[in-house]
């Protein structure tokens, strides 16, 4: 006979704490830091996603202490090209001891490598793992991608944190899940969602999964149950404090080609992919040349782009610039990028694919943008510089063309669409954990004393 407790249990999708009690929580943490770093050590397997520059190193770097105090056996924390020194030298900051590994080999404690070299270590020698920027990983080849999700998969402790798990973006919310040990991907569609299809821009149908109108409180419900999604302190409950960013300029910039398009007397805007691409190519002078004038102040910058048509002609535009590119080994890129952030290099042009994800460049209050149909590689891009601990106000010049004003205008729209959404997620999960903390069935129930009598 089962009685009702087991049965409400085996029907419940939520994630037990498999973790422990903090062995070590230090004064520099502020107050949500402290309770984020809490909630994941007690759960042992957990995903952070915090906005950009809530401070996920120093919470990475005291759980991972916390887990080899606990264990007595090193943790690994993998993290974008460039950002393992970046990690490092917080972890000194905070009088924590770790050093990078760039070959498998290390002296235990907190070993810091970037993605690229996972697959010189054993997963055996760790007792956890910490995926910073973990968004990153959809980024990946599925090689890569795989190798990561495939290592974590046995370690007992596990942390995910990244600043931009999409609200809308199930798919990377299914399979953060996965990597933690929770719900697999595949399972939580069944559960959660419905099949449908949409037509996209070009009129062409998109299979898309939409929440069951009766399981949205119940998903958030579950999600919330192993992540934790927070923008500032006060979307915890606590007070924002030093965490208000300042202001952001976005200036639109738009350019006209002096060669019009191919077989049409005025430019009109792009429709399909093909033409956006034929677009970019026709125009990289006229807009490498607006980007140089715009970075000619003598301060520092960065230029981000897409094409190395683009990088190469921006550097010979501007003569104090370094860019990274893709064709350059993984140590010409830490040591460009890692220049740039000690101020050694005036104006650095890149790719968002490349270092778009977790640095920081607090000392840069400028970049340009050639914008494009992802709104991450825009947000991630715009937030190395626009992020807590800048001082300065924020300019971002966007420059585009008479023909690119679809891509501008679906960029905008995504923009909007994930501020609203991303304060529905905060306000569902928040509400969530208030539901989740106050589900406890053991309590007797109190029965008014009329209903409780019986006939004599």
């Amino acid at each position: 006979m089962v009685d009702y407790q087991t049965f409400l249990s085996r029907k419940t999708h939520l994630a037990n704490m498999g973790g422990f009690d903090p062995i070590w929580v230090p004064d520099f943490l502020f107050d949500f830091q402290r309770h984020l770093v809490e909630w994941s050590i007690r759960k042992g397997r957990a995903a952070i996603f915090a906005d950009c520059g809530m401070g996920k190193s120093a919470m990475q770097l005291v759980w991972a202490e916390n887990v080899i105090r606990k264990t007595n056996r090193p943790v690994l924390i993998l993290t974008p090209l460039a950002v393992a020194s970046q990690t490092v030298r917080e972890a000194a900051k905070f009088g924590i001891e770790a050093a990078i590994s760039r070959d498998g080999k290390h002296q235990g404690g907190i070993v810091v490598a970037n993605y690229q070299r996972l697959h010189h270590f054993n997963p055996d020698d760790f007792a956890g793992v910490v995926c910073d920027e973990s968004s990153i990983l959809k980024n990946f080849d599925g090689k890569i991608k795989d190798a990561v999700t495939e290592f974590i998969r046995t370690r007992q402790y596990r942390l995910l944190c990244t600043a931009t798990a999409a609200p809308n973006d199930y798919v990377e919310l299914g399979t953060s899940s996965e990597a933690l040990g929770e719900l697999g991907y595949r399972d939580m569609i069944t559960l959660f969602f419905v099949q449908v299809t949409a037509k996209d821009w070009l009129g062409w149908g998109r299979t898309k999964y939409k929440l069951r109108g009766h399981a949205e409180t119940e998903f958030w419900r579950w999600v919330c149950s192993w992540a934790r999604a927070v923008r500032k302190p006060s979307d915890l409950g606590f007070d924002d404090g030093r965490f208000v960013l300042p202001p952001l300029s976005t200036r639109e910039h738009v350019v006209k080609s002096r060669q019009g398009r191919p077989g049409w007397l005025f430019d009109v805007p792009a429709v399909t992919m093909q033409e956006e691409r034929e677009e970019r190519r026709r125009t990289i002078p006229e807009r490498c040349e607006a980007v140089a004038e715009f970075v000619n102040h003598g301060n520092p910058a960065v230029a981000w782009c897409h094409l190395n048509d683009e990088s190469d002609l921006l550097c010979d535009l501007i003569s104090d610039a370094r860019q990274v590119s893709g064709a350059q080994s993984d140590e010409e890129k830490e040591e460009i990028l890692e220049a740039f952030a000690a101020g050694q290099i005036r104006v650095l042009v890149t790719k968002p694919v490349i270092a778009g994800f977790g640095l920081n460049w607090q000392h840069c209050s400028h970049q340009t943008f050639f914008p494009s149909h992802s709104f991450e590689q825009w947000y991630q891009s715009v937030r190395r510089c626009w992020r807590f601990g800048q001082t300065k106000p924020v300019t971002v010049d966007i420059v585009s063309t008479e023909g690119e004003a679809g891509v501008l205008g679906n960029l905008n729209a995504k923009a909007e669409a994930c501020e609203s959404m991303f304060a529905r997620l905060v306000e569902l999960m928040n509400d969530s954990i208030r539901l989740t903390s106050s589900r406890d069935f053991a309590n007797k129930e109190e029965v008014p004393q009329w209903l409780s009598l019986t006939r004599s």
